[in-house]
């Protein structure tokens, strides 16, 4: 259950740079620079709910089973489907345009997402 919780970004680092990969919009990624973007994970075993509240006041809340095929949605309101693994206390999935991992490290949820040679790690702390 180390997943569940409301988590807060603390720090982001390659933000810009994987936004603008991604096709997102400058003044969406003005507006997402210094947001302090809210996770809510619920967990129940290998359930999960995973929410997101963006800097645009969407919400975007996934569901998954660990290692079961799932239907997903990314920020873009892209829809595809995913398996969700579990390695080593990391939860790893791949999204249409990059590979994205979660984990708790020092109380703190890592997520890393990298499409190519860009990476974008952001650091939340519970609240």
């Amino acid at each position: 259950m180390a997943f569940a919780g409301k988590w807060e970004t603390e720090s982001q680092e390659g933000y810009d740079e994987f936004c603008k990969l991604l096709g997102i919009p400058d003044d969406i990624i003005e507006k997402g620079r210094d947001y302090k973007l809210i996770t809510e994970v619920v967990q129940n075993g290998n359930e999960f709910s995973w929410s997101q509240l963006y800097p645009t006041n969407k919400t975007i809340s996934n569901k998954f089973v660990i290692d079961q095929e799932c239907d997903m949605e990314t920020i873009g309101g892209k829809k595809f489907k995913a398996t969700v693994t579990m390695e080593g206390g990391k939860l790893s999935t791949k999204f249409p345009n990059y590979r994205h991992t979660s984990e708790i490290s020092g109380g703190k949820l890592i997520e890393t997402s990298i499409a190519g040679s860009v990476m974008l790690k952001r650091t939340s702390k519970k609240i």
